[in-house]
Formats: C-alpha cells, structure tokens, sequence
C-alpha cells in the first residue's frame, strides 16, 4: 500500500513539474507583450530606437513606433499607451520624469557626453559666449532659430535670453526648418544663431561651435546625458526587455556617425544592421 501510494504520489509530482514546466515556457515565447517605442522627430532619436527594436525582436517581443513630440511620449509612458523612450535628456527633459515619477523611471545612460546651446558658425569667431551677442543682435536680425515650441530645451533658450537681457527673437518650428533656416545663412557666410546638440549631424555638415554660458545665473546648458525610460511597470510584463534595457548604452561617435549617414540618404535600416554587425560584443553584454 505504501509502495501504491508513493508511486501515485510520484506520477502526481511529475505531472504537476511538467504542467509548470509548460506554463514556464509559455509565458517566456507566447506571453511577451508587444512594446511600443516613443519616437520624436529628432534624428538621435532614429538609430538607438531602430537597434534595440531589432534586438528585441530577436529576443521574441513584436515591436511598434508611435512618433509624437516630446511630451506626449512622455505622457503616452505614464499612461501605458508608450513602452520605452530611448532619447531622454538630461537635464532638460528632467522635468518630465519628476512630472510622472509615479508610473515611469530612468533605467540607464545611453551615453552620457551629449552637450546643446546656441550654435554658431566658426566664421563667427568673435562669438565664443552668450554674452558676445549682447549689443550685436542686429547681425543677425535680433532672431535665432529653435525647434518645437513644446520641447524643454526651448524653455531653456527663453531663459538663456532673458538672463543675458538679449534683444532676440526665438523662432520656433520643427528640426528640419531650423536646419533650412540655418544653413541658407551658412551657405552665405551670413552671422547665424541657432539651437544645436551632439550628436547631430550638422556638426559633421558645417563648422561650428557651442556657445559657452558660464554667466548665466542658472545651469542651462551645462552638458547632457541621454537616458532610457520605461514605465515602471515594464519590469514585471516585460522582464528580460526590462533588463537588456538596463544594460543599454552606445558611444556618441558611433551615433553621431550613423546619424550623419541617414541624413546622406542611407537606409536607417541597413546603418543600424551595420553597426550590430560590427559591434556584436557590446549587444552581447547588454542581454539578459
């Protein structure tokens, strides 16, 4: 009788190892929710998203992109619509993620040796800082060019000129009128102001520098970096996503390199493949 009832006891424990055994599986192939990747118009923004997309597909999670600007994505994470925002950053977009702390989190730096501020051409020579426009607003038409009005760094522009009590303008329109507007200026050799950031590929297409700030009563444009952000729910529905996420960083060169062929017309598909053929290790070290 006690030989009978072991070995039913055996079949039972057996059956139920297999039965979670099953479900393990299940859950690790058929159960993976499909993440939603923010993208704003930004060129950064293309080639980070477009490689962990591609890993993650290969890690068996379906993919999809919703663009919008930079607050929605960050309002879409808050409110599960937006998965993962691969171009946050810090501090300008600092705002936002104290905004929702509640429902997203800050999971890693992508690089971290990002810099922004008003731009001008090398041609300038005699600007080197905010404070060397002041009194000479009129060179260029008491205006500088900016991207979307919602972005933080726009705010920080306002700020910029007010704590330099400049006499300009800002002008705010999407990324590609502010490079238009720009280089029509640049083609001339005419005096110019505008936002720039690294990476970007205008630093590859003309030459020019970062205005320092080193006077302004704030730290405005000081230096960035780049970070992901999540909803802070991810970690449970999306565990091994949550982790390569975590793991995740790229160098500005390789970015503002794969950038600047995108813009030459290249395939952002074939760059990205490109750089995970060469770069292998890396991706390695990032899994799970």
């Amino acid at each position: 009788m006690k030989k009978r009832m072991a070995a039913i006891l055996f079949i039972i424990l057996s059956l139920a190892i297999a039965g979670c055994s099953s479900n393990d599986e299940a859950e690790g192939e058929d159960d993976k929710p499909t993440l939603t990747f923010g993208v704003t118009p930004w060129t950064s923004t293309v080639p980070p998203t477009k490689i962990a997309e591609k890993i993650l597909e290969d890690m068996g999670y379906e993919v999809e992109e919703t663009e919008a600007e930079t607050g929605a994505i960050y309002t879409g994470m808050s409110t599960g619509d937006i998965d993962v925002f691969m171009d946050s950053w810090f501090p300008n977009q600092k705002q936002y993620v104290e905004e929702y702390e509640d429902d997203i989190e800050d999971v890693a730096v992508s690089y971290d040796d990002a810099d922004s501020g008003m731009v001008v051409p090398d041609y300038m020579d005699d600007i080197e800082d905010v404070g060397d426009l002041k009194g000479k607003e009129d060179l260029v038409d008491n205006e500088i060019y900016g991207i979307d009005a919602g972005d933080p760094a726009m705010e920080n522009m306002e700020k910029v000129i007010d704590a330099y009590d400049l006499d300009l303008e800002l002008i705010t329109s999407s990324e590609a009128s502010m490079l238009s507007a720009a280089e029509d200026k640049i083609e001339n050799e005419e005096p110019v102001v505008f936002y720039g950031w690294r990476p970007h590929s205008m630093f590859q297409d003309f030459d020019l520098h970062i205005l320092s700030n080193e006077d302004a009563p704030g730290d405005f444009f000081s230096g960035s970096s780049v970070n992901v952000i999540v909803p802070k729910d991810l970690e449970e529905e999306a565990p091994e996503a949550y982790e390569f996420l975590s793991n995740w960083s790229i160098s500005l060169d390789d970015l503002e390199k794969m950038i600047a062929e995108i813009d030459d017309g290249a395939d952002a598909d074939d760059v990205t493949d490109e750089w995970m053929d060469d770069h292998q290790d890396e991706i390695d070290e990032m899994m799970p």
